[in-house]
């Protein structure tokens, strides 16, 4: 029985100083002014029109995560609007997780303690390294003094937690460099690290001339060592490339990986929605470019689909095999309207293949092993 997850809301601001060569979000490198102003009303107006479409009036909103592009260009004024128009809209807990993303060449000790004032309780900071060489590379606008001085703010500001986004397997890295920006990360104590491999993905810069990056024997290498160091200094790893101290999860990135609900608005934005009484799950995508976004004339909406019954096993799959906690047979029934037996077979085979693993006699309850975790395509290709 299809039973409504929690509900996130994800808001995209897409504007950055400069595209990074790596990056295939929905991003735009700035040109003129920011039109501050203009796009926060048309967020509101974008949501009012979700709301509406999808009749959400009832339903209290679990978190909120600003995403980019770069969130922290926005000033913590308009940042502050935002939120107070958005909460207005949803019963919410007063400790709601608000997560604003941001970028160390964007930010100075006044804005972030701004944004906190505004009501953001976590930032995640976009470090990806601490060796000035590989920023370089990796075409950021901060340096490595600029990456540490970002973390200290972050503790300065009264910020209730934040995250240092690093990556690793970078072009010419060893491993020691690897695990060097790792312990510079570890000694700043973020409560939260989003620890992940550099991958080259189409429409990137990388793609077309893709950098010399380390062979797979080395990259193993440093996810092995990289982990162990993360546990030592008392990091969970809960995700695939999530890391926290106990009790300071993302809860946003939870919920999608347990195959939540999320309104998504901004351009480009993606959300998924259930409907429960007619057991219908939507996938929404709002207008892409800034200027079509803003254009008064149209939609903010691009395209609305509904997930088809026999697509939702593989998507639920997808999401929720990331996390290294177990799932219940229940929680896949509710989330997905599919009833258990039909995918009581894939999960055997997979645990006659090592991927998979059952507690309990009666195969309630599931968890990856790390041959799972370590052959994930492999696995999720069964879903298929």
């Amino acid at each position: 029985m299809l039973i409504a997850p929690p509900l996130s809301l994800y808001i995209h601001i897409p504007w950055c100083v400069q595209k990074c060569p790596y990056c295939d979000f929905n991003s735009h490198a700035l040109k003129q002014d920011i039109p501050e102003q203009a796009y926060v009303t048309a967020l509101i107006d974008d949501l009012d029109n979700d709301i509406e479409r999808f009749k959400l009036t009832n339903r209290a909103l679990h978190t909120i995560f600003i995403g980019g592009g770069t969130p922290s260009l926005f000033s913590a004024a308009a940042i502050e609007h935002l939120l107070q128009q958005v909460l207005a809209r949803f019963e919410h807990n007063n400790d709601i997780e608000i997560t604003l993303e941001a970028n160390p060449g964007t930010v100075e000790n006044d804005k972030f303690i701004g944004f906190a004032q505004a009501g953001v309780s976590r930032l995640s900071i976009g470090v990806q390294s601490f060796a000035s060489d590989k920023l370089i590379k990796l075409g950021r606008i901060h340096d490595s003094e600029q990456a540490r001085n970002a973390a200290l703010l972050a503790h300065q500001a009264g910020i209730n937690s934040f995250n240092l986004d690093l990556m690793h397997g970078l072009p010419e890295q060893s491993l020691t460099n690897a695990l060097d920006d790792l312990k510079t990360a570890i000694s700043l104590n973020p409560q939260h690290l989003s620890w992940y491999q550099l991958t080259i993905e189409p429409n990137t810069a990388f793609y077309s001339k893709p950098p010399e990056l380390p062979q797979d024997d080395a990259l193993w290498a440093i996810q092995q060592q990289g982990v162990k160091l993360l546990q030592a200094a008392g990091y969970q790893q809960y995700e695939i490339s999530g890391y926290a101290q106990a009790g300071f999860q993302c809860q946003h990135n939870l919920n999608y990986w347990q195959y939540g609900d999320y309104l998504g608005i901004g351009c480009g934005a993606h959300g998924k929605i259930t409907n429960a009484e007619k057991n219908i799950i939507y996938r929404t995508v709002k207008v892409k470019h800034p200027k079509g976004y803003l254009d008064q004339s149209r939609e903010y909406l691009d395209h609305l689909q509904q997930v088809a019954h026999a697509d939702r096993p593989f998507e639920y799959m997808m999401n929720r095999l990331r996390l290294f906690s177990p799932f219940t047979l229940t929680e896949f029934e509710q989330r997905t309207g599919v009833k258990q037996q039909l995918i009581l077979p894939k999960l055997q085979q997979a645990q006659q293949k090592g991927l998979l693993t059952s507690y309990d006699e009666k195969q309630e309850i599931w968890q990856v092993t790390n041959n799972g975790h370590r052959f994930l395509n492999d696995l999720l290709a069964m879903f298929l």
